[in-house]
């Protein structure tokens, strides 16, 4: 985003120093680490079979066609990996480049609402809330989600307070479609047109007036919003109607066009939580921005009753965000993220007071200091009490000395946190808040990405598996995990991802028996049930919580098939 000239020098400085520092923080253990569950190894892998196949239409999961999410994430990393040639880069790039253009559009609605320097407040606010760095710091949809909308309400507030500015409402509203086909929920953007007509109509202060006779040139903003979800689904109809003649096609569209979007909402079948649920999420995910309610909260109502439409538009999305995914059952934190920037930003009017405010500055050392003594408390009581939790953490991550690098790192986060709210006390609250979680991101992402890669990527296990296959072997994948197939980094046989697992294990004896000296067959411990002989398989150990096998033909025993029982593994046996 180009600064306008009437920028000072120490304006560009400012501006420029936060990127930088958002690049660090943000981008610091890019390359460290593979994929790590649980979304990041299924998405990755749809791109890496898209490179691998050309096929970048329909994505797979092995040799399923993957319906759950539209191929946006796909797409964007296969092309990263095009031009870097490296998954370990290439599959966080979109997150990290979607949370600088999120710092961007923040920053520059402050500036175009208010002042630069509320600019800066706002994305400050931004780049130091929790969720925020936690969320675009891994390669899931969601941060792409969080670009496309606050892009589209980019567009439209800057159309609705500071226009007419026609090509920023289009282009607000194509964001909005291409947020739609990331996640079928960019559509949400256009709730800003009501709070825009309660302002228009009610004669609010800083609201935008049309005039008349525009009508075909809001009816040109629905015709970018379909013309951006044209551009994936056009393509996706036409080549699902090639490919008549396989079910699995149509099933394909049925389900991601439907099922996966108006079904999800309408009857949610998991993550199921209380219509309050989202109460704790902007408590305390959205710390330590979410410590400034008790300020803004009675200046919001202020300038609500003073009429300023900069404080209505953003404020009410939020409301209405909120209330829209309280609705169903199934809720997750991250589906109200996209709050986010919207909150910042209208937070960042009243920072400079704030900040001044010695309760604010309590409240924030406090917030460092609990989290900095809970670092400090949970690392030393781990090195030398060797608590039950600490021994079982490293038992499922595979760590023989007990994890012990893992809990100094605790240890050094802990003592950074207060050592800074020793040195800058009060006076430099801020500071002292911004470096504790600052040297947290950094100390996590160089020092545990590394540790933790091996069992959480499966890179570890799979480089086993690698090991005990001799030239011209063959693998066979049973009740297997994204992470698998995506670190075994050599072509393999799956019997289906969704299958039935005793199914998978049955198609996986018959195949392996077509060659038994050349193939064998990887699969989760309780899958192979009583029909495997252990003592002539191969333990592969623990990675990701889960313990595997690996076996050729003379450790199966003949005409034995596990049971339907197989597939129902309790969940929280096989969580990531």
């Amino acid at each position: 985003m180009s600064l306008p000239d009437h920028a000072t020098p120490q304006d560009r400085r400012r501006f420029w120093l936060l990127l930088l520092i958002a690049l660090v923080v943000i981008g610091a253990g890019i390359g460290l680490r593979d994929p790590w569950p649980s979304d990041e190894p299924r998405f990755a892998l749809a791109a890496k079979q898209m490179v691998e196949s050309g096929d970048w239409l329909f994505p797979h999961r092995g040799s399923e066609l993957y319906s759950d999410k539209p191929p946006m994430l796909f797409w964007l990393e296969a092309a990263s990996y095009t031009l870097v040639r490296s998954w370990r880069v290439a599959f966080l790039l979109p997150s990290l480049l979607a949370a600088l253009g999120c710092l961007c559009l923040v920053y520059d609605l402050g500036r175009r609402l208010w002042s630069r320097q509320v600019g800066l407040y706002a994305a400050s606010a931004l780049l130091i809330t929790f969720q925020f760095v936690y969320q675009t710091k891994r390669a899931q949809i969601d941060p792409l989600v969080l670009f496309y909308l606050t892009a589209a309400n980019w567009g439209l507030l800057v159309h609705m307070l500071k226009g007419p500015h026609w090509r920023a409402f289009w282009l607000g509203c194509f964001c909005a479609g291409l947020g739609v086909i990331t996640k079928g929920v960019g559509v949400l953007a256009l709730l800003m047109f009501l709070p825009y007509l309660v302002a228009a109509f009610g004669q609010w202060n800083g609201v935008s007036r049309m005039g008349e006779g525009t009508w075909w040139r809001w009816a040109l903003g629905l015709l970018a919003l379909l013309a951006a979800i044209a551009l994936w689904l056009v393509p996706m109809l036409l080549g699902a109607k090639a490919h008549a003649g396989d079910p699995a096609y149509a099933a394909y569209v049925n389900d991601i066009l439907f099922h996966q979007t108006a079904g999800r909402y309408s009857k949610s079948w998991d993550h199921h939580h209380s219509p309050l649920y989202y109460v704790p999420i902007v408590l305390f995910t959205w710390l330590p921005l979410s410590l400034t309610y008790p300020g803004t909260l009675p200046r919001w109502w202020r300038s609500l009753k003073a009429r300023d439409a900069r404080i209505l538009l953003p404020l009410g999305w939020i409301v209405l965000l909120l209330v829209f995914f309280s609705i169903p059952k199934g809720k997750r934190d991250v589906y109200i993220m996209p709050a986010l920037p919207m909150l910042a930003l209208v937070t960042a009017p009243y920072l400079d007071e704030l900040l001044a405010k010695r309760w604010l500055r309590i409240a924030g050392l406090v917030f460092i200091g609990v989290m900095g003594a809970a670092m400090l408390g949970v690392g030393t009581a781990a090195l030398a009490a060797h608590p039950k939790f600490a021994s079982d953490f490293a038992t499922a991550r595979g760590f023989e000395d007990g994890g012990h690098a893992l809990w100094w790192m605790f240890v050094v986060i802990g003592t950074i946190q207060l050592l800074l709210i020793a040195t800058l006390r009060l006076r430099r609250a801020v500071a002292a808040v911004a470096g504790g979680l600052a040297a947290m991101w950094l100390v996590w992402s160089l020092w545990a990405y590394p540790i933790l890669n091996d069992s959480s990527s499966a890179a570890g296990l799979m480089a086993d598996v690698r090991g005990h296959l001799a030239p011209g072997d063959e693998l066979g994948m049973v009740a297997w995990k994204e992470q698998n197939l995506l670190m075994l980094d050599r072509p393999a046989t799956d019997f289906g991802f969704t299958r039935p697992w005793h199914e998978q294990y049955a198609a996986a004896v018959a195949w392996q028996a077509q060659d038994p000296a050349h193939r064998w067959l990887f699969a989760l411990d309780p899958v192979m049930a009583d029909c495997v002989d252990r003592a002539k398989a191969t333990s592969l150990g623990h990675a990701n919580r889960r313990e595997w096998w690996m076996f050729k033909a003379d450790a199966v025993k003949p005409g034995c098939l596990p049971g339907e029982d197989v597939d129902r593994v309790p969940a929280a046996a096989l969580e990531d």
